[in-house]
């Protein structure tokens, strides 16, 4: 849903599309959760992972908390589950041990509160009030439930047995993509403050001044990791940082996850389901030691954030920063590789109608992608509407990740979005590409 989108439309229409997303999003909430039986929902299948079944009545707590509580101003449906179901409270490792709703009664509660949320949704005014605003608080549980979503596909990537999940291959290349990209000196504006559901993270825009540099065209492919690998990257200590290397040897770190020899190859385990290593495909579930090791042998470096934002929405001739790279309009299958549409990043080149004006490929969906940048809060930061989504979280533990992965939604998903993750965690959808500095003589005008 765009700003301009929005702004223009009446309130009937903005319920429509309340509506609408809220309808698509419970769709693939039912669709990870029912994939599996009952057993497989109230196992844990890694302990960085929460069971199934709690991220399933998780999701309604919070639309209960905000949507029917805090905007419609009605009574609770479930008071007695708030602790259960408080991320803060309750440590992913120790989610298995509390007394959760069983499967069918975490369904019915989810139905009850949607059914109130659908009815709040007929009558709400979309005041001038922060959280209605353009349909914000709403907006905020679209993206809050297909985050989740996205973490539960996660959890049936690390879950054993066979395969429930089922999607076609992504599309082949259709365009040559240049090895890297000339970002010339300048400012840009980061952020926004026009993008009605952006979080609080992703405000204020502000201007940024970068000096040139170059950045990959595309993310770094398993064929070229596959050549860090062979050259001896993992026993190399020289390619890693301290606490990189500390990490790689006590982790016994090898090879990226859920890879496996096949006799003079790699392999690698998708959902339940053994492939050959695509040498076209982005690298996905390496963490940040990796990616920043693989930049150190290669010579180059990761991009900062700032450099990532400007390659993704810097358009050269008009000077302002758009909300996709290939302009303000909501993605589509030709742009991007979303939504858990495929359960593989795509190949290089496989979307060319979703470069930058740059010509910087697949920077939205396929694998998030590492930067060097700790989070913080942009100048003029502002937490809204609780601490707890971001502010909590800034400082030097966690790193930046941009761009979005073939399993994040496009509601949660745009040119100025941040998550952010601790250095080691490789269970997420995570690849890379990397950064130069300009040499001098690319640096003149």
């Amino acid at each position: 849903m765009t700003g301009a989108t929005t702004r223009r439309t009446g309130p009937e229409q903005l319920r429509s599309r309340i509506a609408a997303e809220l309808e698509r999003t419970r769709a693939r909430t039912a669709l990870l959760t029912e994939a599996v039986d009952e057993a497989d929902l109230v196992r844990q299948h890694s302990p960085l992972m929460s069971p199934l079944v709690w991220d399933l009545a998780h999701v309604g707590n919070q639309e209960e908390l905000w949507l029917v509580r805090d905007v419609g101003g009605r009574e609770p449906v479930r008071r007695d589950i708030d602790d259960l179901y408080d991320a803060f409270k309750q440590p992913r490792r120790d989610r298995p041990a509390l007394p959760l709703l069983p499967p069918q009664e975490a369904r019915a509660y989810l139905h009850t509160v949607r059914d109130k949320v659908l009815d709040l949704l007929d009558r709400v005014a979309f005041t001038d009030r922060p959280l209605l605003a353009d349909g914000f608080a709403f907006g905020m549980i679209v993206q809050h439930e297909q985050q989740h979503d996205e973490t539960m596909l996660a959890t049936h990537q690390l879950r054993a047995g066979p395969a429930v999940l089922h999607a076609p291959p992504p599309p082949e290349p259709t365009a040559r993509v240049d090895a890297e990209v000339l970002v010339p000196a300048g400012e840009f504006t980061m952020g926004t403050d026009t993008d009605p559901w952006a979080l609080d993270n992703e405000r204020p825009a502000h201007r940024v001044h970068l000096p040139a540099y170059a950045i990959d065209a595309a993310p770094v492919t398993n064929g070229r990791y596959r050549e860090f690998i062979a050259d001896g990257g993992y026993e190399d200590p020289r390619w890693w940082s301290p606490a990189g290397w500390q990490h790689r040897q006590e982790a016994g770190l090898v090879a990226p996850m859920h890879w496996r020899r096949d006799g003079d190859g790699w392999a690698y385990r998708r959902f339940g389901r053994w492939a050959p290593v695509r040498d076209d495909e982005p690298v996905v579930h390496v963490c940040y030691h990796e990616a920043q090791a693989y930049a150190a042998w290669a010579g180059r470096r990761l991009p900062t954030e700032a450099e990532w934002e400007k390659a993704a929405r810097w358009d050269p001739v008009t000077g302002r920063s758009r909300r996709y790279p290939w302009g303000d309009d909501e993605p589509t299958a030709e742009h991007a590789n979303l939504g858990q549409r495929h359960l593989w990043p795509a190949p290089v080149g496989a979307y060319p109608a979703g470069a930058s004006p740059l010509g910087v490929h697949q920077l939205i969906g396929d694998v998030w992608e590492w930067t060097s940048t700790p989070f913080r809060g942009h100048p003029g930061f502002t937490a809204f509407p609780y601490r707890e989504y971001s502010e909590v979280f800034f400082g030097d533990e966690h790193r930046v990740l941009r761009g979005g992965s073939f399993g994040t939604d496009r509601a949660a998903c745009r040119g100025t979005f941040r998550n952010w993750d601790f250095p080691i965690r490789r269970q997420i959808f995570s690849g890379f590409r990397c950064a130069r500095d300009a040499r001098p003589e690319e640096s003149q005008p």
